[in-house]
């Protein structure tokens, strides 16, 4: 590069110099043909004294003088320029190639050290035994499928996979060792020899089990009494009917006048709610326990507003506990009323959980019955039944949310938009089936 630039300067010079011997030239031949000139004379003069033989030095004057270059020279200044860019562009790439060129090989280095070939060896076989075991257990996952497939469809079979079926057995199943721990309990009461000298010693029972033994024990008023069905549990206070039918009602429900609302929670129905003289329901824990000491049977009256009374008797009536959702077992219908709570296969309110406004544990899948129907019964989808609905004081319209008892005479002529028919008086009470007036 350098030889190239000292090449161009060496030629512009030689340039200029041919054009400074032209104009000198140019300047002789005008002197010689005698043409003005505007110029400083040149003196010649020797320096020193000079002998013959010897190279004597001259001393040259010359004026002040301006000599004109060719616009060349610019061109040669701006390509100067322009080569030292240029080289310091180059040199720049040349040193980012080489650091480049470093850093490949750092990177190169730490592959090598840290991936070696043995390395990548082993993490191939790796992913291999580990695709391997995917498929087995793809395999295993899939055989496992057709088996619950194969398993379903025999339960499916067997009718065990709905839950309603399993719940209705195992109910089944509680209900009938309930009843033989009664049974056993009646057995031994009267055929057990202890039994019966503590039945023939003059010791009088301060608490009875319901309104039976109050009976037997000679209270024969209707009012208020206390019972204990179950020791384990506190006793509590119940009305006792007794002189309807020979008398011994443990009442659990009763309306007369609608001074008790009975749009109520699930706690409300639980625990019990209203006054024992007026309006009431006993409470679903109490009836559990009532239910459960003895075999009962229940009586239902009605009586409508026009003086028609009718009833309904259940020879086989328990009521589960919370656990199972107060479930009903009801059976072995005989009256005047009507069987409602059979109504139907699909108004049956046998084998049915308790419902409240704020608890669904009814067969609509739309809904809750209890909050549509506004009070808490064992509803199905949802009903035939109903006799803890509103009180109303004169048939009504709209919807059936009062008191109903499906099988009531003129209920079935009932239109959509006709007049709803509306009780007086309801009553439900239980009473031991051993029961003897």
């Amino acid at each position: 590069m350098k030889k190239l630039i000292q090449l161009v300067l060496f030629k512009t010079a030689l340039l200029a110099f041919t054009n400074v011997s032209a104009l000198a030239d140019e300047a002789i031949e005008d002197v010689k043909e005698g043409k003005a000139i505007d110029a400083c004379p040149i003196k010649l003069k020797t320096v020193g004294n000079c002998e013959e033989g010897e190279e004597c030095p001259y001393q040259i004057n010359l004026p002040p003088m301006t000599i004109q270059l060719p616009k060349q020279f610019r061109l040669i200044e701006k390509t100067l320029k322009e080569v030292q860019n240029l080289k310091a562009v180059v040199n720049k790439l040349k040193n980012s190639c080489q650091d480049c060129k470093l850093q490949a090989d750092d990177n190169q280095e730490k592959d090598s050290t840290e991936l070696p070939a043995k390395n990548i060896q082993i993490a191939d076989n790796r992913i291999k035994e580990l695709q391997s075991k995917v498929s087995k257990l793809s395999a295993s996952l899939k055989n496992a499928k057709n088996q619950i497939h194969s398993l379903t469809g025999q339960l499916e079979k067997m009718s065990l996979i709905n839950m309603n079926n399993v719940e209705n057995y195992v109910d089944s199943k509680v209900a009938n060792l309930t009843n033989v721990v009664n049974n056993l309990d009646d057995r031994c009461s009267s055929k057990c020899p202890v039994m019966q000298s503590i039945q023939s010693s003059p010791v009088t029972q301060l608490v009875q089990r319901d309104c039976a033994d109050h009976y037997a024990a000679g209270n024969k008023r209707n009012g208020i009494y206390r019972v204990i069905p179950d020791p384990k549990n506190n006793s509590f206070e119940v009305y006792c009917d007794m002189e309807s039918m020979g008398g011994g009602w443990t009442v659990l429900q009763m309306r007369q006048d609608g001074s008790i609302n009975f749009n109520r929670t699930w706690n409300d129905y639980k625990n019990g709610f209203g006054n024992l003289s007026t309006e009431f329901w006993l409470g679903n824990d109490k009836i559990h326990l009532l239910t459960k000491s003895k075999d009962m049977q229940l009586r239902i009256e009605l009586e409508d507003f026009n003086g028609i009374r009718q009833y309904a008797k259940y020879d086989q009536f328990y009521v589960a506990n919370e656990y199972l959702k107060f479930r009903l077992s009801i059976s072995g219908y005989s009256g005047t009323a009507g069987d409602a709570l059979h109504f139907n296969k699909h108004y049956n309110h046998d084998q049915k959980f308790f419902t409240t406004p704020d608890k669904d544990n009814d067969k609509y899948p739309s809904g809750n019955c209890g909050a549509y129907y506004s009070s808490g019964w064992w509803f199905d989808k949802c009903l035939s039944a109903n006799l803890n609905g509103k009180y109303y004081y004169k048939k009504y319209k709209g919807v059936r949310d009062g008191i109903f008892w499906g099988t009531w005479q003129s209920v079935s002529d009932d239109l959509p938009n006709s007049y709803r028919q509306a009780f007086k008086q309801v009553k439900m009470m239980i009473r031991p089936k051993a029961f003897v007036p």
